[in-house]
């Protein structure tokens, strides 16, 4: 497994490196985001480790532009910030994981291989459908109407996740383990603002409602 690593931070690029190299995988390091959006553009990587607070081109630009281009593999973001925003705001630019600064060597190693299990899981080829909403795991498109849907990755994974289990109403919790792979915290709003805003994109406009709220419980997904 071949990882990118984008962190200015001497030391700390160096730990890093030689961590993940000790456990097993292939590390390069970037040095800035211009460094790290090349790399990631032109290799071929199964997951990248991206500061927040880089010289020049920032965490935030380097993720937008990957995701920009259709680059799939996952991020996990490192960061200083630990607020409900930032968080917020690194999950719906499109990053798969986040863990805040400073962190234990076990537990960064424990999210990589996570999301590295996340990504190798067999895919499901077949398009999920509820009603004229239309989810094509392959392609990651989303449809509804026969209206093409534009969604970012964590919208994507949430409204799969709906979908696989449509009918079923899903806990906050399970919510937060499947789709970000964290443990619910129950004073942060990240579940109900990642809602709220698929909602807005596949709800809103169309009829019948597909995603409401089971008071106390949860979200389901039915037509």
């Amino acid at each position: 497994m071949k990882i990118l690593i984008v962190e200015d931070e001497p030391k700390t690029g160096t730990y890093l490196v030689q961590g993940l190299t000790e456990a097993g995988f292939v590390a390069d390091l970037a040095r800035s985001g211009c460094d790290g959006l090349h790399l990631g553009l032109t290799g071929d990587y199964d997951l990248a480790i991206l500061d927040v607070m880089l010289p020049g081109m920032d965490g935030w630009q380097v993720l937008k532009a990957l995701r920009a281009t259709g680059r799939t593999l996952p991020v996990l973001l490192l960061t200083a910030r630990d607020a409900v925003e930032d968080r917020v705001q690194g999950l719906e630019s499109g990053a798969d994981d986040y863990l805040v600064k400073p962190f234990a060597f076990a537990e960064l190693l424990a999210r990589v291989r996570s999301l590295l299990r996340r990504v190798h899981r067999q895919p499901a080829p077949e398009v999920l459908r509820a009603g004229d909403l239309e989810l094509d795991p392959i392609r990651r498109r989303v449809t509804r109407g026969g209206r093409r849907i534009d969604l970012t990755a964590k919208e994507f994974a949430l409204l799969e996740l709906f979908l696989r289990r449509r009918g079923e109403v899903l806990p906050r919790a399970l919510i937060a383990s499947q789709v970000w792979d964290m443990n619910f915290d129950s004073d942060t709003n990240v579940i109900d603002v990642a809602v709220k805003r698929l909602r807005a994109k596949i709800d809103e406009g169309f009829e019948p409602k597909l995603i409401r709220t089971v008071r106390g419980m949860g979200y389901v997904l039915d037509a």
